[in-house]
């Protein structure tokens, strides 16, 4: 599976950014579809998980409510809808395909995209 993550970019706090993650090389029936970030100086952390099947999802307590996650079975893609953004959701995203679910462990998947940045200004 080839992962590409956008829609990274530069916004200020209270703002929205959607960002997109297309799959290709495989179907991704059975899988789940995560996002992780990693801010800078710190570990890459979970954020949003959606099972690809049923759209189950599971989000990390520090963006729910904010976050949306979404998926468009035709175009293989996962979107974030990102609003009321914080200065301390600054960091790279990464979409990443695994197979367990729910879960946050770095570890259950096993393909990964390239990240894109987004920045928060205050």
């Amino acid at each position: 599976v080839q992962l590409q993550a956008s829609g990274g970019g530069l916004v200020q706090a209270g703002g929205s950014l959607r960002l997109s993650c297309v799959a290709s090389g495989r179907t991704l029936n059975g899988y789940v579809m995560g996002w992780f970030r990693q801010a800078p100086g710190k570990e890459r952390e979970f954020v949003v998980a959606i099972t690809w099947n049923l759209g189950r999802t599971y989000y990390a307590d520090s963006v729910k409510g904010r976050f949306t996650i979404s998926r468009d079975t035709a175009k293989n893609t996962v979107y974030l809808q990102m609003n009321s953004l914080k200065p301390e959701d600054t960091a790279v995203y990464y979409c990443a395909v695994g197979k367990n679910f729910p879960t946050t462990r770095l570890s259950d998947f096993d393909y990964w995209g390239q990240g894109t940045l987004v920045t928060v200004s205050s």
